[in-house]
């Protein structure tokens, strides 16, 4: 495995990471715990260092099971790994179905409290990596950013970050407290976050890119005729799978198709090492519940890809007709 620095933190994780959500929600019914304690071992002797979970990924019975699954699983290697988690949101209505709504909360006394139960559930005494999970608008990036400036003097937090944030909000925040990374969707069916590079690249700041095969559709595993279970898939709901999408996406599959062919790879592969070969500090955190596919994501950190080559496939996307993309839940205020 390759390994990246975040931006100019010194924060050093693996090329690839684990986006270890799909582990407990949003992916169907959460997977077998001893299943996914064995995976996660698996993907620390690979390489692995670099694992990210929130503490609002879970399920109705246990709103902080992925934090827990993490906890237990990873204690054993705490000194190899980075560990990334999330503050400031809590899922509307988590037991209806569909695409949950988020209500974002970040008053400096529910960081305080959110810390402290993720460093509970984590089996640890620091965050590596701590992420303000969607901006609050009834809260001033300053005084997020005072309270991280507190908790990394505390210790209990070594670097923190932000997701979903506009240009003004991350620079506001950075001049009290210095961002390590910015984490947000993108893949090639989504890529407006491109704006932000030459920001991130000014300011020294790391770039992890989550959902970077489009929830899995890259992968060129799925066809129109899978299906998702509504009550608890978000893919049932992502225009990307619907049934229509697979024909409107013909261009992009047989883009995929033809450079797996050429490069001796796969299409996930490709997908991510196109991102990996644009700039040194962008790091892809693509989920999976299988060893195979584990071991296929790591592997796209052996792929390179020349300027020219990533020019043209930007120009080829550029052109291209492709389906729309999930672009994320609703983001609601909290009540006052």
């Amino acid at each position: 495995m390759d390994y990246r620095t975040l931006g100019q933190s010194g924060l050093r994780v693996s090329a690839i990471g684990l986006g270890c959500m799909g582990m407990s929600h949003a992916y169907g019914a959460p997977a077998d715990r001893r299943d996914m304690t064995e995976l996660l071992a698996d993907a620390v002797d690979m390489g692995y260092t670099f694992f990210d979970t929130a503490e609002s990924y879970g399920t109705v019975d246990n709103p902080h099971d992925n934090e827990e699954l993490l906890g237990e699983a990873l204690k054993p290697f705490r000194d190899k790994i980075a560990i990334a988690t999330k503050f400031g949101i809590t899922f509307e209505n988590l037991a209806a179905p569909g695409v949950h709504a988020v209500v974002t909360d970040s008053r400096p006394e529910v960081i305080r409290r959110s810390v402290e139960g993720s460093l509970r559930r984590l089996q640890t005494d620091h965050i590596d990596l701590y992420y303000q999970h969607r901006t609050d608008p009834r809260v001033e990036p300053e005084t997020v950013a005072s309270v991280m400036a507190e908790l990394i003097k505390e210790g209990k937090v070594l670097h923190w970050g932000l997701s979903e944030a506009s240009v003004e909000y991350l620079r506001r925040a950075h001049s009290v407290c210095p961002v390590t990374a910015v984490q947000n969707r993108y893949s090639m069916m989504a890529r407006w976050n491109e704006a932000l590079f030459p920001v991130l690249q000014e300011l020294g700041i790391g770039f992890i890119a989550f959902s970077p095969l489009a929830n899995g559709l890259l992968s060129r595993c799925y066809t129109a005729t899978d299906h998702f279970d509504v009550a608890n898939d978000y893919r049932a709901y992502m225009p990307q799978f619907q049934e229509d999408s697979f024909g409107k996406n013909k261009a992009l599959f047989s883009l995929l198709d033809e450079l797996a062919e050429r490069k001796h790879a796969t299409p996930a592969q490709i997908s991510l090492a196109w991102m990996l070969c644009k700039k040194p500090w962008i790091v892809p955190i693509p989920g999976t519940r299988k060893l195979c596919r584990l071991k296929e994501n790591i592997g796209a950190a052996d792929i390179s890809l020349s300027a020219e080559e990533i020019k043209g496939i930007d120009e080829a996307l550029d052109a291209m007709h492709m389906s729309d993309v999930f672009s994320g839940s609703l983001v609601k205020s909290r009540a006052i």
